[in-house]
């Protein structure tokens, strides 16, 4: 669940939708909604959803 709000809260700052974070960073548009249907994302996508909010950089054009 911990991933899921950091999730949320980086989505709810930004004006992301869901699907779009979800395609970019694991190319499955789905991600978002699965993981707030209980869906655990594994060790690696956690490392991949943490770098891509750590990177992000509005003015930089990542979205």
């Amino acid at each position: 669940m911990h991933m899921l709000r950091i999730v949320e809260k980086f989505l709810r700052e930004n004006d992301i939708a869901p699907t779009k974070f979800g395609r970019i960073v694991a190319g499955d548009p789905r991600l978002v909604l699965d993981m707030r249907l209980g869906r655990e994302v594994r060790h690696p996508m956690q490392k991949k959803i943490l770098q891509y909010i750590e990177d992000y950089a509005p003015a930089k054009g990542h979205l």
